[in-house]
């Protein structure tokens, strides 16, 4: 058999074979990583998208902004329908993506161990006031806010990543009676609680991107904010 025509040893192929498994190895970390960024990137723009919505709302409703699920109040994702292009999807919620994150969990556990694609709204919704900044405890908002009520809209967080865990509902339709565990209006509601009661426990992601969470800002700018960094002066309308 002449040269040309020799074939790989099985010596040879395994090698091959072990090189190409080492290079997958190395590059699979890196190219995770980088999905994972992507992603982030995906949902802060999904959130910007919204905060231009709730700015429009605002301009067309005397200053006033949606807040909260709960009451009379209407439901902020609903309202803000007009302004995402709704025309073109017959009014149906569950067709904006930018209501959805991309990082939000394939699967929950638990009670709520399904597919992410029934979750409709991937985040929750400042509905929390308070009588003065000392107030530590505050209350729920229940109805619509003038923005001129934000002293620091900059710093102030409006909609934050919702968590994924077996205390946490799916929402499916706008019509759901989970939608008012959307809103944040507790201390035990922030990200580092340890409280998992599906009424009074941890509403806002731990870890949905890196250590924290993508929020958008009443002054309608996304961002990425560290679990251990979020405060309730943050939630502050005060």
């Amino acid at each position: 058999m002449s040269r040309s025509q020799r074939g790989f040893t099985l010596i040879e192929l395994l090698v091959v074979i072990a090189i190409i498994a080492l290079l997958m190895a190395i590059l699979m970390p890196g190219l995770s990583k980088a999905k994972k960024q992507a992603q982030a990137t995906t949902c802060l723009s999904g959130l910007k998208q919204i905060g231009v919505a709730a700015m429009c709302y605002a301009q067309d409703y005397d200053s006033f902004i949606v807040r909260g699920s709960t009451g009379s109040t209407p439901i902020w994702f609903m309202q803000y329908l007009p302004y995402l292009g709704s025309k073109y999807n017959e009014g149906d919620y569950r067709s904006v993506k930018c209501y959805r994150c991309k990082s939000f969990p394939t699967t929950g556990n638990g009670l709520y161990d399904v597919p992410n694609s029934r979750q409709t709204v991937c985040y929750v919704i400042n509905d929390w006031t308070f009588s003065s900044r000392t107030d530590e405890t505050g209350t729920s908002v229940g109805k619509p806010t003038k923005l001129s009520a934000f002293r620091r809209p900059g710093e102030t967080i409006y909609l934050a990543d919702n968590e994924a865990a077996s205390w946490r509902p799916i929402i499916e339709s706008e019509t759901s009676r989970e939608v008012f565990r959307c809103d944040i209006f507790l201390r035990t509601h922030l990200p580092l609680s340890d409280n998992h009661d599906i009424n009074d426990g941890q509403r806002v992601a731990r870890e949905r991107h890196r250590k924290g969470c993508n929020v958008l800002f009443l002054d309608w700018h996304s961002g990425y904010v560290g679990a251990e960094d979020m405060t309730i002066d943050m939630w502050r309308d005060k």
